[in-house]
C-alpha cells in the first residue's frame, strides 16, 4: 500500500529522481521518458473516461467502455511501476511489480470481441466521431510514444517483454475501442486521399 503524507519532497529540485528501488537518476533518464510517457497515456484515458460518462446515448458499450478503461488506466500505473523498478533491482525483500501475459491477453480478447461487431475497414480513420473517441485516438497515438520510448530504453537497457507486447496491444484496443463508441464505426471519420487539394 502506497502512503502519501507529502506531496512535494524537494528531492527533484536538482533534475533528479528517483526509480523504484530508490536509485537517483537525471528526470531525462530514458526509464524516466518511458514511464512518465506511460502517465500521459493514462491521462488522457482518464479524460476518454470522463467524456464517456457525461454521454446522453449510454446504453451497454458505453458501460463496457469505462469498465475496460478503468482496468486500463490500473494497469497503465502497473506498467509504470514495471518500467520504473529496472529488471532484477526490486528492493531487499519485496517483489517488483510486473506486466504478466494474462494482462496481455485480456486485451488481445477484448480486441477480438470488440472488432466482431465492426464492418471491415475500407479506409484509414481520422481521429474523431464522438468526443470519446477522439480522446481515445488521442490516448491511441501517446501509447504509440510511450511504446517508441520503451523500445528506445529495451534497446539500452533490459525491459520486460510483456511491458513491450502490452503498450503494443493498448493502442490497437484504444483505436477498436474508439471505432466502437462511434456507433460501431458508422460515425468514423474516414480517410479520403487527397481530399484537402
Amino acid at each position: 500500500m502506497v502512503t502519501l503524507s507529502r506531496i512535494y519532497t524537494r528531492g527533484g529540485d536538482a533534475g533528479q529522481t528517483s526509480l523504484g528501488r530508490g536509485e537517483r537518476v537525471a528526470k531525462h533518464d530514458p526509464r524516466v521518458e518511458a514511464y512518465g510517457t506511460v502517465d500521459e497515456a493514462n491521462s488522457v484515458v482518464g479524460l476518454a473516461r470522463s467524456a464517456i460518462s457525461r454521454t446522453t446515448l449510454g446504453g451497454q458499450p458505453y458501460a463496457e467502455a469505462d469498465a475496460m478503461l478503468a482496468r486500463i488506466q490500473n494497469d497503465l500505473f502497473d506498467l509504470g511501476a514495471d518500467l520504473c523498478t529496472p529488471e532484477g533491482e526490486a528492493r531487499r525483500g519485496e517483489q517488483a511489480l510486473r506486466i504478466v501475459a494474462s494482462q496481455v491477453e485480456r486485451l488481445e480478447h477484448e480486441i477480438d470481441a470488440m472488432n466482431a461487431e465492426l464492418a471491415p475497414l475500407k479506409s484509414f480513420i481520422l481521429p474523431g466521431g464522438s468526443e470519446a473517441a477522439a480522446w481515445l485516438h488521442l490516448a491511441r497515438t501517446v501509447a504509440r510514444r510511450a511504446e517508441r520510448r520503451m523500445t528506445r530504453l529495451a534497446a539500452e537497457q533490459p525491459v520486460n517483454p510483456e511491458a513491450i507486447k502490452y503498450v503494443n496491444r493498448l493502442s490497437d484496443h484504444l483505436f477498436v475501442l474508439a471505432r466502437r463508441l462511434n456507433d460501431n464505426g458508422a460515425n468514423d471519420v474516414l480517410w479520403v486521399p487527397g481530399g484537402g487539394r
